[in-house]
């Protein structure tokens, strides 16, 4: 189902989204191009536009940013590479409507993750979707209900799923190579240093601060929002667990093969340094599945030793040995353990996300959907533990909080969303 500009804008945008039925999408042969819209193009945006470009298979035809001092740059910027103008618009439910896109990458802050990738879905277009896929839980799980609605591709930008030697470590550690695995472990060690203070004021003129706010309430600008600060504050951001750690969590949890917890503590704090920023550059998260197995999340921000050679990166332990990423597995005696398996083929994450929109075969989406809502809410649970400074019980059927502390929990699961830019119940 495709819906009218007239309609993304009117007050009843989360109605239609519900009435909708399953988009069917076009049917790509081998040879031909998918074009391909980016939105979000100032950071990580411009590692998608260089990727897709640099597939034979697709062609980046349009554009979006909110800054128009950096929508001009990349416009030119994709011209000169590809020899062909993208479209560009300021808003994305404007790119929505061009028939020549396909699918969309989204790059944005990542309160705009879930939104753009819903309202992409709803118009038959297929997600290439940055981390963290939402900004909560509860918008995570409407993600994965809007791609199976809509019958659309939607794969999380967490590379390591499209990386051949983590498909065979992953696989292995399945297989029981090191026994029976009783808790991962992931690291985020690196340095952040003081964003200091800015005070409110104007935009400036080539910024739309309305549209950049999107879903999250509004307020007045501050230039340690944009363009890269944004993450260490709750309105936009996640901290660097939801930041750089989404990609060390994604593997915890691949590796467990757990779903989600039913208890997690997080403790923590902003150390050394005073300044507007509100997440953690310290924190330490332990999450225990219902078999009491567990993951453990550390982000240390500050001056740090490596754990086992690990700055950035995720360490397993079984019954029968542990496994160093960069080293390889060890039995218990600390020996090496050869791996015998060939590696399975990979395009890279934006070759196999484009081949997975021209098979439609659920198998070949590397970080799909489910996935990375999985991710995702092991980091929002771990914040929300963090903010409410308790040790918190959650069912992972209903994806709520349960026992004491629960409606001070629950309350973080969602957000207070901005019409027009509010997601949607679908499940």
């Amino acid at each position: 189902m495709k819906v009218s500009r007239r309609q993304f804008l009117g007050t009843s945008a989360t109605a239609v989204l519900v009435a909708g039925t399953m988009a069917k999408g076009k049917v790509f042969g081998a040879n031909d191009r998918i074009g391909v819209g980016v939105m979000g193009i100032h950071g990580r945006g411009g590692s998608h536009i260089s990727g897709f470009i640099g597939e034979d298979g697709s062609e980046v035809v349009a554009l979006c940013d909110v800054d128009q001092h950096v929508l001009d740059g990349r416009v030119k910027e994709v011209t000169e590479k590809q020899g062909a103008a993208p479209a560009a618009y300021v808003d994305i439910r404007d790119m929505l409507e061009n028939d020549a896109v396909d699918a969309i990458s989204i790059a944005t802050p990542n309160h705009w993750h879930s939104l753009g990738t819903i309202w992409a879905c709803q118009q038959g277009k297929h997600v290439y979707v940055e981390k963290p896929l939402s900004h909560n839980i509860w918008e995570g799980r409407q993600l994965v209900a809007a791609a199976e609605k809509y019958n659309c591709v939607v794969q999380h930008g967490t590379q390591r799923r499209s990386e051949p030697n983590w498909m065979v470590n992953i696989k292995a550690l399945h297989d029981g190579i090191i026994g029976d695995v009783y808790m991962a472990r992931a690291l985020c060690y690196k340095n952040r240093n003081s964003i200091g203070f800015r005070p409110d004021e104007d935009p400036p003129d080539y910024l739309d601060w309305n549209l950049w706010q999107g879903p999250a309430q509004a307020r007045a600008y501050c230039g340690n929002y944009v363009h890269y600060n944004w993450h260490w504050f709750w309105a936009y951001g996640n901290g660097d667990i939801g930041n750089q750690g989404v990609h060390q969590m994604d593997v915890g949890v691949w590796g467990m093969n757990k779903g989600l917890p039913t208890e997690v503590f997080s403790t923590g704090g902003r150390y050394t340094y005073e300044d507007q920023g509100e997440t953690a550059n310290t924190q330490v998260a332990t999450m225990r599945y219902d078999d009491g197995t567990l993951l453990v999340f550390e982000v240390r921000g500050r001056s740090t030793n490596d754990e086992s050679g690990v700055r950035v990166g995720n360490l397993f332990y079984g019954s029968e040995g542990y496994f160093v990423e960069g080293q390889g597995f060890f039995n218990t005696k600390g020996e090496p353990i050869p791996v015998e398996a060939e590696a399975p083929p990979s395009k890279g994450a934006y070759g196999n996300f484009l081949h997975a929109i021209r098979t439609r075969e659920p198998g070949d989406i590397h970080g799909n959907a489910l996935d990375g809502h999985l991710a995702a809410a092991h980091c929002h649970l771990a914040n929300v533990a963090y903010r409410t400074g308790v040790s918190l019980r959650f069912d992972p059927e209903k994806e709520r909080f349960v026992g004491d502390h629960k409606r001070k929990a629950n309350r973080l699961l969602t957000r207070d969303y901005r019409a027009p830019f509010t997601v949607p119940k679908l499940a």
